[in-house]
């Protein structure tokens, strides 16, 4: 058994603690923190978490709380960290790691220093659909990945916080673009440094300082692209999709609007349909298991089991650091109109690795651009000579 210490009680906080209490079962809450008695209280009703306070240090300090469970504003992350880790607490840290590459910096730093267990909790990599696609391109079954899309968009998020550049670190990106970052990062491989990003970002809708819609591509070491879509103000609820595209295959998965429960209804219903849901009537798209869907469930399932085996979790405060360093250079980008380095302090994954060893040789001399099967049967490449450059047909045998 875990015992944490919750700190935050709003949207995310409910999320995390329907995954905890409700999948391992062995795990508790024992002190949930909340700057409102009143929304702590509540939780602490739901799910039977002995205290509750609106003291953030009393929280990290309880003395059965051995994991601290960080989920409040983006602003108060590193102040969370940094005292958890003073503490010689275990560290679980919602997304965004830091509202900036800085902050991230430091509370890596942090827990490294102070030897404490450390996760980042990116939900997103974690659904049991992209936890499959993980598995089929590490098989090899897509062959090299080229190019990875992630899109998270919905018409804007619950909190007032989320919507002040200062509170937040940013709009869209840093909420959202995160996510999407992540999971490009899983799929070209976390062990490939990314180079630089170009990104358009604006304030379409909403009267904010922030973006509130932005497209992104960020270019890796390898050569392979990761492209995110985020949007605060897109209509019809949650779009969350990716595609991945290799040498050998593609992977489309979507999430949330095509959940495989399709229900039609005129009359409307008063019950809840899922996050970010924008109607009760008409076409709806209801999820059985939003914790599980949404990746909660199996992401506290491998952090918990690795804080208990001592082993390293998939996701880890290193990799939030890059992350935000990422969004940095997405940022940069939008003023500057070009494409804006990733700037790391350290890069603790591989070096370039060059991109025609990958490729498959007829021979010596000739390399192949494309095989396909023709309709009649016949089998053709179309191949480049290596040293000419010459590109040309070459017909093959019948099946």
């Amino acid at each position: 058994m875990v015992k944490m210490a919750l700190l935050g009680c709003g949207l995310i906080g409910q999320f995390y603690t329907r995954a905890l209490m409700g999948n391992r079962r062995r795990d508790s809450i024992c002190i949930a923190y909340s700057r409102t008695q009143a929304r702590a209280d509540a939780l602490a009703a739901q799910w039977n978490i002995p205290r509750t306070t609106t003291s953030m240090i009393e929280a990290i300090h309880d003395s059965e709380a051995e994991l601290v469970v960080v989920a409040v504003p983006n602003h108060m992350h590193e102040e969370a960290v940094l005292a958890a880790a003073a503490a010689s607490k275990g560290i679980l840290c919602t997304k965004p790691l830091g509202r900036n590459s800085a902050e991230a910096w430091r509370m890596l730093q942090a827990v490294e220093k102070a030897g404490v267990f450390h996760g980042y909790l990116e939900d997103l990599v974690y659904p049991p659909k992209t936890l499959k696609a993980l598995e089929t391109v590490q098989a090899g079954a897509l062959g090299k990945i080229l190019w990875v899309r992630s899109r998270e968009t919905h018409p804007g998020p619950h909190s007032a916080w989320f919507w002040e550049r200062e509170l937040a670190g940013g709009g869209a990106i840093v909420d959202m673009g995160c996510h999407c970052i992540e999971i490009a990062r899983n799929f070209i491989s976390k062990r490939v440094r990314p180079v630089e990003v170009v990104c358009w970002g604006a304030t379409q809708v909403h009267p904010i300082d922030s973006e509130d819609h932005a497209v992104g591509l960020v270019r890796y070491e390898n050569g392979a692209l990761g492209q995110f879509e985020v949007s605060w103000s897109f209509r019809g609820g949650m779009d969350l999709r990716d595609e991945i595209s290799g040498t050998e295959g593609t992977i489309w998965l979507n999430h949330w609007l095509r959940t495989g429960i399709e229900v039609f209804t005129a009359a409307g219903s008063s019950k809840y349909v899922s996050e970010k849901s924008e109607s009760s009537t008409g076409w709806l798209f209801p999820v059985g298991d939003e914790a599980s869907a949404l990746g909660y469930t199996e992401m506290f399932d491998d952090m918990l089991t690795a804080y208990e085996t001592g082993s390293t979790p998939r996701e880890t405060f290193y990799d939030g650091y890059v992350v935000n360093a990422i969004v940095d250079a997405a940022y940069r980008s939008i003023p500057s109109k070009r494409w804006e380095p990733v700037q790391l302090q350290q890069w603790r994954g591989d070096d370039q690795t060059s991109a025609d060893a990958s490729q498959e040789l007829i021979d010596k001399k000739e390399e192949i651009i494309k095989k396909e099967v023709l309709p009649d049967g016949t089998t053709r490449w179309i191949v480049r000579n290596r040293e000419t450059g010459e590109i040309k047909n070459v017909a093959a045998r019948s099946d």
